[in-house]
């Protein structure tokens, strides 16, 4: 089996649908979840007691063996997925 290229090591809870995943490349994003969960089984991560109760497998983060995403694609987030609030940031002027 292939090496997977990059994985999620761990995943906390920020604040809505949120979570800040860290990648084994040492990489740190807040992922919004909320617009990956309009279709299909997805849409039960708009249950908010749900989408807390997250694990982490040997790769990604998961929420009952029903839902994962693979790292890769977290990974390549890009807004409105990433926080908007992190994205602001890195252009603030101080």
């Amino acid at each position: 089996m292939p090496e997977i290229a990059v994985k999620v090591t761990k995943a906390e809870y920020v604040s809505d649908y949120v979570l800040k995943l860290t990648f084994s490349d040492g990489t740190v994003k807040n992922v919004d979840f909320l617009p990956l969960a309009d279709r299909g089984v997805c849409v039960k991560l708009r249950d908010l007691n749900y989408f807390k109760n997250f694990t982490l497998d040997p790769y990604t983060v998961d929420w009952n063996n029903e839902i994962g995403f693979a790292p890769e694609f977290l990974y390549e987030l890009e807004p409105p997925n990433l926080c908007v609030a992190e994205e602001a940031a890195k252009y603030s002027v101080n």
